[in-house]
């Protein structure tokens, strides 16, 4: 895939498992393996810095998921659904 940011990061199991599986994943559910790394904040917000700023600024938005470490939190079938992903 031709580069289209402003940083090109090769990735690998081996560099990070953790962050290779989840775009493994997200390769299978839908035939893409990229996912697109920005900052995380909404207009005139300062970028998120901890997990309950992560929160916050998800629940603020139309987003549908967060994944924070190894949880995801989802508000497509309820807010308070949180699921641990098995590793």
């Amino acid at each position: 895939m031709p580069r289209r940011g402003r940083q090109d990061r090769g990735l690998t199991r081996e560099t990070n498992p953790l962050y290779w599986e989840i775009i493994e994943a997200f390769r299978k559910m839908t035939g893409c393996p990229v996912i697109v790394n920005t900052s995380f904040n909404v207009r005139g917000e300062p970028i998120v810095c901890t997990p309950a700023d992560s929160y916050r600024c998800f629940m603020r938005t139309g987003m549908d998921y967060l994944v924070l470490e190894t949880f995801v939190l989802s508000k497509v079938d309820r807010i308070d659904r949180i699921s641990k992903i098995d590793m």
